[in-house]
């Protein structure tokens, strides 16, 4: 796991990765419910905070969405929403939403492709299939419901309400994640604009 974290850094992907300033790409996903979400209807209500999450089966990315729940307020009160993508099942987010008390949306991103809109869509590699397939007992091809073995390096994006990026944070290391502090800044400066 470290060597395929070690040659996704080393690639360079994460340079291709939407940053500041670009025009994030417009989605409608479903949610656990099946209900379907657009990212045009979150941004005519304030800014957007997307977070995009690999799986209830990753112990950080579980941190994470943890600490984006306490923060959630301070979020929402600042004008924006916060919705997390993933590329599992309807199911996974509906269990991961009960396990974690989350009360914020995770949308089913099939196949990555919202993420790879985003720059964010990697194949992993072979030996590392194998590894969770036959070693850890995580096929994500069941798990993610289509055969692809893709994921999206952990990122975070606040997105303002024209549709540019105002903050992103991508690591293709999925151990090391944002504190979510560190975009409420952010959001301070967009609720500033807003009003003014």
């Amino acid at each position: 796991m470290r060597r395929a974290t070690a040659e996704l850094v080393a690639s360079g992907i994460a340079s291709n990765a939407l940053g500041v300033g670009d025009l994030a790409p417009l989605f409608e996903l479903p949610n656990a419910e099946g209900r379907s979400i657009s990212s045009a209807e979150l941004l005519a209500k304030g800014p957007l905070v997307l977070t995009f999450y690999r799986g209830f089966w990753c112990p950080y990315c579980n941190l994470d969405l943890e600490s984006l729940q306490e923060a959630l307020p301070g979020i929402e009160q600042r004008g924006a929403t916060l919705v997390a993508l993933s590329p599992q099942t309807a199911a996974n987010s509906r269990r991961a939403i009960r396990e974690k008390g989350l009360t914020f949306d995770i949308l089913s991103d099939s196949g990555n492709e919202v993420a790879a809109s985003f720059g964010l869509r990697f194949r992993m590699p072979d030996y590392l299939i194998e590894l969770y397939r036959d070693g850890f007992n995580n096929d994500l091809t069941i798990t993610n419901g289509e055969p692809s073995w893709t994921l999206p390096m952990p990122a975070r994006f606040v997105i303002d309400t024209t549709g540019v990026i105002a903050y992103s944070e991508v690591n293709p290391d999925y151990t090391k994640r944002p504190d979510p502090s560190e975009m409420l800044p952010i959001l301070d400066q967009l609720k500033q604009s807003a009003a003014a």
